[in-house]
C-alpha cells in the first residue's frame, strides 16, 4: 500500500509517495488542471501496480475532487485545514513540503479528517449560504435608503418596509435630482433582492418539507424552518458524532481554552465551522428563552442575575439547544415542552404543586 500526499491547486499540484516503510519513493509536480492531475494519478497507479491511499487538505472544491479521487485510490482522506496549520507550523513552507507532511500523517494514520457530504448536501449548504448573502445585500440597501432620508432630515415611519411604507418613500420630495436617482435605483435593487430571496426560499422550503429531520427540529422552541434546515444540512449524518458534546466544537460555539496546571482560562468562542448556523442558533436561543421553561432556566442559571453576563448566557443556551437538536436527530424524539408552574403564593389556586 502506497501513501500519497497531495497538495493541489487550480493550475499546479505536488505529489509525494511513501512506500510501506514510510520512505519517500517518488515526487511529482503536475502542471495543469484537475483533469491532468487525475490522468497523472491513474498513470501512476498503473506504474506502481499496488493500491494507494491519498490524503489532501480541504479547500475550495474538495468535495468534487474527493469523488474523482475515489475512482483512482483505494482510500481518500480529506484533512482539516485548521488543525493542519497547528501541526504544520513551521518557518519553511512550500507545496513539496506540504505534500510530504500529508503523506507522513497518512502513513501514521494521524490525519485530522473532515466529513465529506454528498453533492446534494453540498449544494443544499451553498444555497443556504447564498440566501444569507442575499439577506445581507438587502440589509445594505435598506440602510442606504434610511441614510438617504436622514441626510435630509426626513423621519421615516416604523412601517417603512411594508407596502404602505414604500409608497410613502416614493412620494417624498427630495432636494435634488441626484437624490431622486439614488432613491429610484435603491428601490429597484430592493425589489430585485426581494424577488431573489423569495425564489431561493421557495426552493429551500420545498427541500426542507421533504426532509423529516427538519420537521422534527421545528418542534423545538424558537427553531423555525431556516434554523432547522441549516442545522440538518451541516450535521448531515448525526451518527458521525460519537457524543452530543462534540457538536459544539464542530460549529465553533465553545470557548477557547488556555489551561495549565491549576489555571484554566476560557476566552471567546472558537468561531470554527459555519457562521450562518451559529447566528441562526443564537436567534433561536433568544426566542426559546421566551417560550420554554427549560431553556429559560438554563439561561438564568448561567446569567446569575448579572446583566453583563446575558450575552455569555445566550451563547451557552444556544450551545445547549444545539446539543438537544443533535440528540433529537439521533433518537427521532420530538421536543418535550415543560409546563411552567403557575405563579402565586403557596396554597393559592394559582400555584400548581408538582
Amino acid at each position: 500500500m502506497f501513501r500519497v500526499g497531495l497538495d493541489y491547486h487550480q493550475r499546479r499540484s505536488s505529489i509525494c509517495i511513501l512506500d510501506v516503510n514510510g520512505k519517500c519513493v517518488k515526487r511529482l509536480s503536475i502542471l495543469g488542471t484537475w483533469i491532468e492531475l487525475l490522468a497523472a494519478l491513474k498513470k501512476l497507479r498503473e506504474q506502481l501496480m499496488d493500491p494507494m491511499e491519498i490524503c489532501f487538505e480541504a479547500s475550495c472544491g474538495y468535495g468534487h475532487l474527493y469523488e474523482q479521487l475515489r475512482t483512482v485510490a483505494t482510500r481518500v482522506v480529506v484533512a482539516h485545514p485548521g488543525q493542519l496549520r497547528v501541526i504544520f507550523r513551521s518557518k519553511k513552507k512550500n507545496d513539496r513540503i506540504d505534500a510530504e507532511k500529508l503523506a507522513k500523517l497518512l502513513f501514521l494514520d494521524a490525519v485530522p479528517q473532515v466529513h465529506v457530504p454528498s453533492v446534494n448536501v453540498r449544494s443544499w449548504r451553498m444555497t443556504i449560504e447564498y440566501r444569507r448573502r442575499l439577506i445581507g445585500k438587502r440589509t445594505k440597501v435598506k440602510n442606504a435608503l434610511r441614510s438617504l432620508l436622514r441626510t435630509h432630515g426626513i423621519l421615516s415611519p416604523k412601517y417603512l418596509w411594508t407596502g404602505k411604507g414604500l409608497r410613502w418613500l416614493k412620494e417624498q420630495v427630495l432636494p435634488t435630482e441626484l437624490d431622486d436617482l439614488r432613491r429610484e435605483m435603491l428601490l429597484g435593487e430592493l425589489a430585485e433582492m426581494e424577488k431573489r430571496i423569495k425564489r431561493v426560499e421557495t426552493v429551500l422550503g420545498r427541500i426542507a418539507h421533504k426532509h423529516p429531520g427538519v420537521a422534527l427540529l421545528m418542534t423545538a422552541p424558537g427553531v423555525g424552518i431556516r434554523t432547522a434546515e441549516a442545522v440538518v444540512a451541516y450535521i448531515d449524518q448525526p451518527d458521525r458524532f460519537s457524543s452530543v458534546r462534540k457538536i459544539g466544537a464542530y460549529f465553533g460555539i465553545v470557548p477557547c481554552q488556555d489551561s495549565s496546571a491549576a489555571v484554566n482560562r476560557l476566552g471567546h468562542i472558537t468561531g470554527d465551522g459555519p457562521g450562518t448556523v451559529r447566528m441562526l442558533l443564537c436567534e433561536a436561543a433568544w426566542q426559546g428563552i421566551r417560550r420554554d421553561a427549560h431553556l429559560r432556566q438554563h439561561f438564568e442559571r448561567i446569567c446569575k442575575g448579572d446583566p453583563d453576563r446575558r450575552k455569555i448566557a445566550m451563547v451557552a443556551t444556544a450551545h445547549h439547544l444545539l446539543r438537544c437538536l443533535l440528540a433529537m436527530l439521533r433518537t427521532g424524539e420530538a421536543w418535550r415542552h415543560e409546563r411552567e408552574p403557575a405563579k402565586g403564593p403557596p396554597g393559592s389556586p394559582l400555584r400548581k404543586t408538582p
